[in-house]
């Protein structure tokens, strides 16, 4: 029996598997859905964030849920959107960088996995509040949360490189 999964990415671009993956999934401008047979790749489709620059908790997962999708990766989230997803059935996965064909990969092979609310969302109290914070109310916000996730890589990689250089 085939295994048909819909994974939706949050997407900063409408470039497909080439797209740059968003650092926060409400605030993202596309959604790249990848639908996957067997973990093969079938149909990539990248599709426009009706909510982009002012959702409402709860809308973008309902989006998700009603594009098909069972797997959402995003860069971060916060623990009420990880809950919501939860609630529609829908895996949700945080940590995902790079390209979003890089993230499919990561996930489809295991490094990527789970989710945690991003620190953004719990420093600006998104939890508690139904209002939306500053970060990402504009351009700059997000650029500078989109900065910090891409230093955050970096340094990742430097370390992997270091280690590597010393073996």
């Amino acid at each position: 029996m085939q295994r048909v999964t819909r994974v939706a990415i949050s997407a900063d671009d409408d470039r497909g598997l080439d797209s740059v993956v968003s650092p926060h999934f409400g605030r993202c401008p596309y959604y790249v859905f990848v639908d996957l047979e067997d973990r093969e790749v079938q149909q990539v489709n990248a599709v426009e964030n009706p909510y982009y620059g002012h959702h409402q908790p709860g809308q973008v997962p309902a989006f998700i849920e009603g594009q098909g999708a069972n797997v959402m990766l995003a860069g971060g989230m916060g623990r009420r959107a990880i809950g919501l997803f939860q609630q529609c059935g829908i895996e949700a996965v945080t940590g995902a960088t790079g390209s979003v064909r890089h993230a499919l990969e990561q996930y489809l092979g295991g490094a990527l996995q789970g989710a945690a609310p991003c620190s953004e969302s719990l420093a600006h109290g998104h939890e508690e509040s139904s209002g939306e914070s500053e970060y990402e109310e504009d351009e700059a916000g997000r650029l500078r949360e989109e900065i910090e996730m891409l230093q955050q890589q970096l340094n990742e990689a430097m370390g992997r490189l270091d280690k590597l250089a010393a073996s």
